[in-house]
């Protein structure tokens, strides 16, 4: 009896043993295997502390070094807003970005724009190179928000996700609680060389006026989003007109607006154009992604649309 009693005893132990031995381990794997994500273009995606990391977008450059990481290699897009430009490899454009310098600089992570065909386009290749990809989308706060979260993940960095990501959502609150009611009617345009689009509430600037309280006349009038005209615009009548300019030269764009739409006669009778609200937005805070600064760029929309504090 006392053998049968020493044997369970024995077992027990070992069991118990067992147990502790495997809750031991799980932590130690999980912390090994590093930051998994699922990126916008669907990938299970797992990063473990890179050593040379390539950025192909300006804004994902910015947010990146926001959360505490180092950029081995850029588009041109980005090196005017990199901390240490003459220590970054230029990697072309955006979309040509030069795939022989990624591998010949031994980049080991790639953060890419899924909106962008040609990035999407290369990523078999730079996954067969070893170079793991990850792809983002950003166009509302939130997005960013997820994003820095993924980054600062990585990095460890958890004092930016703070700083860059919390106290601006705060600031962000209180410039939409400024909303008072009174749901003013826009139209919000995007410029380029070549032409003048009207913008809907799913893009970036849009989303914002839409939180702000607004009605954008192109989320009812189909005829805005597909092919800019005067009469549709006289029709509406908006109270206020934003427009925001792209590409390299923003004397282009508006120039684009100006032919277009500002030397029509009937231009100077719409009621924006009368009370003065008509606004050129700067691009860095409306076109490009505003990261850390996504608080000023609500409290510009805020202080035109219900006066300046």
């Amino acid at each position: 009896m006392k053998k049968i009693l020493k044997i369970t005893v024995l077992i027990f132990s070992l069991c118990l043993l067992a147990g502790c031995n495997k809750q031991d381990k799980s932590p130690a794997d999980t912390s090994e295997e590093g930051t998994t994500f699922t990126d916008n273009l669907g990938y299970n995606v797992i990063i473990n502390h890179p050593q040379k990391t390539a950025v192909l977008s300006g804004s994902y450059a910015d947010a990146w070094q926001l959360a505490g990481g180092a950029i081995t290699a850029a588009t041109e897009d980005a090196m005017d807003i990199l901390l240490s430009p003459e220590e970054v490899v230029s990697l072309g454009k955006l979309n040509t970005p030069n795939i022989e310098k990624m591998i010949g600089e031994n980049i080991d992570f790639a953060i890419m724009s899924s909106g962008i065909a040609e990035q999407v386009g290369i990523r078999d290749t730079l996954e067969a190179a070893g170079i793991k990809t990850a792809y983002f989308k950003v166009e509302t706060f939130e997005d960013y928000a997820a994003m820095m979260k993924i980054f600062t993940d990585i990095t460890g960095n958890k004092d930016s996700y703070q700083t860059n990501v919390e106290d601006v959502r705060s600031e962000i609150t209180a410039q939409i609680a400024r909303a008072d009611g009174s749901s003013p009617t826009i139209l919000f345009l995007r410029a380029y060389s070549t032409g003048v689009k009207a913008q809907g509430s799913d893009t970036m600037t849009g989303q914002m006026l839409k939180e702000l309280g607004c009605v954008n006349i192109a989320d009812s009038e189909d005829s805005l989003l597909k092919d800019l005209n005067m009469e549709a615009i006289i029709a509406a009548d908006p109270d206020y007109i934003f427009v925001t300019t792209m590409g390299e030269s923003k004397e282009a764009a508006l120039k684009m607006v100006d032919e277009l739409l500002i030397s029509n006669p009937a231009w100077s009778g719409l009621t924006a154009v009368k009370e003065n609200r008509y606004h050129v937005l700067p691009k860095e805070l409306f076109h490009m992604k505003p990261n850390n600064r996504w608080g000023e760029s609500y409290q510009i929309l805020a202080d035109y649309l219900y006066g300046e504090k």
